[in-house]
């Protein structure tokens, strides 16, 4: 062989190895960005829900809508499951609002839910990496935890904030946030079948005593149901499926505590029987705004509704 034909060889073969070198890191890349993308999404919705998003503003909230970091969700009145990659679910009850911020893969997954009333249930199924977070804030209290099952409700009483936090399955760290933004340098560890409840009255934010055991009979209904199909999915929560349904046979029969809430405030409150409606309040807060609420919902737990 001559050289001019050995010569031509190499550079073919040079050329040849160059391009598999190229191919190999645009396929690391592609891999490296489908296992880099996170899908938090609309699961299933069972009444109204509004998503509100920079940039775009409000939307009607459906089933396997896809959501973003940053979105702010309020569930008017029904149920609503959202699905965080493939191994998180996070079970919304009726008259809530949080933002969500959900970066980083799935092999560094960080996830914070905003709660700024209402209630949440968490089900976090496989432990969470060194690399990865999910956390649960509200205004006076912040709950960061490893893999569990949780739920985490904040309202308003007396015009007094207060956040429970229940675990029925794993850990929560959780820590005080109090007025001026700062976090309490010494939290409190909630253990599986314990919850906690911190106050915040404007003056002082601080525990309501020890975490003691978990009163499952204050628990509202769709909590119940909740917690009956993880336990079918088989976690073990310390209580039975049918533990868990005789209660909801004998759930809180109410009646409820209806807050309204202006500017950070409470206007006023009602109590309602169970199953009926709460009425529009005589007085009006503001000249202009009216209530966030849905007055046809039948009320079945303590609710906060808001003046915008």
């Amino acid at each position: 062989m001559d050289k001019a034909k050995k010569k031509k060889i190499i550079i073919i073969s040079s050329v040849a190895v160059v391009l598999v070198a190229v191919l190999v890191v645009v396929l690391l890349n592609v891999l490296k960005k489908e296992e880099a993308y996170r899908i938090v999404k609309v699961y299933d919705i069972k009444g109204e829900a509004i998503v509100t998003r920079e940039g775009i503003g409000e939307m009607e909230a459906y089933n396997n809508m896809v959501l973003e970091s940053g979105d702010v969700v309020l569930l008017k009145s029904g149920t609503m499951t959202l699905k965080l990659d493939d191994d998180k679910y996070m079970y919304v009850e009726s008259n809530t609002e949080f933002r969500l911020v959900a970066t980083g893969s799935a092999a560094d997954s960080k996830t914070s839910i905003e709660l700024n009333y209402g209630a949440v249930t968490s089900d976090i199924q496989n432990a969470l990496n060194e690399d990865s977070s999910y956390e649960v804030n509200t205004p006076n209290s912040n709950m960061a935890v490893r893999g569990t099952v949780f739920r985490v409700y904040t309202y308003y009483e007396d015009d007094v904030r207060y956040t429970k936090v229940s675990v029925f399955d794993g850990k929560v760290d959780s820590e005080l946030v109090y007025a001026d933004g700062s976090t309490s340098k010494d939290g409190v560890r909630v253990d599986n079948g314990n919850e906690v409840l911190i106050y915040d009255d404007k003056d002082k934010t601080d525990y309501v005593g020890e975490p003691k055991d978990i009163d499952f009979s204050e628990l509202p209904e769709e909590v119940i149901v909740t917690l009956m199909s993880i336990v079918e999915n088989g976690t073990d929560i310390g209580i039975t499926y049918d533990e868990l349904n005789e209660l909801l046979q004998d759930v809180s029969t109410g009646p409820f505590t209806v807050t309204f809430m202006y500017n950070g405030a409470v206007f006023g409150t009602q109590t309602v029987e169970k199953g009926q409606c709460a009425t529009i309040p005589s007085l009006m807060p503001a000249p202009s705004g009216s209530w966030d609420f849905d007055f046809t919902t039948e009320i079945h737990m303590d609710t906060t509704i808001e003046w915008r």
